[in-house]
């Protein structure tokens, strides 16, 4: 082999190499968490075994498939509920051991959950309402009308807040009676919104805004944020949004909205929550959930999850996530 051909032959080996070496650096990178199949059409087939047949989604952006969808996540101080929107059910699982303690008939669609109040609540995207549920029986205590197509909640202590992605709207139910206390115009298919700093703070979708509240309604501002905002948290300061089609997070002051920064994660960052001094955030299209740091927007551990994980939820020692193409719930302990 002539000395120009050595040193090509060389070269593309090298190219190679370094082509293989970073995706194994990567693999490594993202730590492992424990991941449970919830079983066929919201069975009880218990925590293991995963089986896994497919459906179409073509309800949330970028979604891939699963057999019933398990999307959405909350934690009631002793049981994570899950809602699996194409079989209408939620599933309740003990934290403990990971036990399924049983399955709950909703409305249709279920793609919001939210504890609160003692309660359990659920969005029901196509029935066009939201269900209060008796957390230690699942038993549906109230069914209240909200707008076209509820898909997000938050409490702010003594209301329900009902993000309604089809009529651009945000209602107000109050919590103790589910009484419609009116209903709010926002932006574009609000999808996440949260309760902090006084306010009510809401994503919209396809505005690429984020919306501000006043606990009476009163629109207090809107703020640009990046591409296909989905997710709202607050580290107790800041307000903090996932933006699903810009692979980013955005950061904005709680006292006024203004914009302190943006920061690359995943792609299809969706679920978001603060806990342990740290954020998390789902990456939908990644299979991931990283950790983040508040301060600075640092990247700290990344964790692979099941396929298209959409939700997260905290226990106080563990963060739970929802795998909308697996079928399954993923977990791991927060250090």
């Amino acid at each position: 082999m002539t000395l120009l051909g050595t040193r090509v032959f060389t070269l593309t080996i090298f190219l190679v190499m370094s082509a293989i070496v970073p995706a194994i650096s990567m693999a490594q990178e993202a730590q492992p968490m424990s991941e449970f199949a919830l079983g066929r059409s919201g069975g009880r087939s218990g925590l293991g075994g995963m089986t896994i047949s497919r459906t179409i989604s073509t309800e949330e952006p970028g979604s891939t498939t699963s057999n019933s969808g398990p999307e959405a996540l909350a934690f009631d101080g002793t049981y994570v509920w899950v809602a699996s929107q194409f079989t209408d059910r939620l599933t309740r699982v003990r934290v403990s051991d990971g036990a399924i303690s049983g399955t709950f008939t909703v409305g249709r669609r279920p793609v919001a959950l939210l504890y609160a109040g003692g309660s359990v609540w659920v969005a029901n995207l196509l029935s066009n309402n939201v269900m209060k549920l008796n957390k230690d029986t699942g038993a549906i205590v109230g069914t209240f009308n909200t707008g076209e197509g509820p898909g997000g909640l938050a409490y702010d202590g003594a209301s329900i807040w009902v993000a309604n992605r089809n009529s651009n709207t945000v209602t107000k139910l109050k919590a103790s009676t589910g009484a419609n206390l009116g209903s709010f115009a926002v932006g574009k298919r609000p999808i996440g919104l949260t309760y902090a700093a006084g306010s009510i703070w809401v994503a919209n979708n396809f505005s690429n805004t984020v919306t501000r509240l006043s606990l009476a309604g009163a629109t207090q501002g809107s703020f640009a944020v990046g591409r296909g905002p989905f997710g709202v948290t607050s580290d107790g300061k800041n307000i903090w949004i996932t933006n699903y089609f810009g692979k980013s997070l955005s950061k904005l002051q709680g006292t006024d909205g203004l914009n302190l920064g943006t920061f690359k994660v995943g792609d299809g960052a969706s679920g978001i929550v603060y806990a342990g001094a740290s954020l998390w955030v789902v990456n939908n299209g990644d299979s991931t959930v990283m950790r983040i740091g508040p301060s600075d927007g640092s990247i700290i551990t990344t964790y692979a999850t099941g396929k298209g994980p959409f939700a997260i939820a905290f226990d106080g020692k563990k963060i739970w996530v929802s795998n909308f193409a697996s079928n399954s719930i993923s977990t791991a302990t927060v250090n």
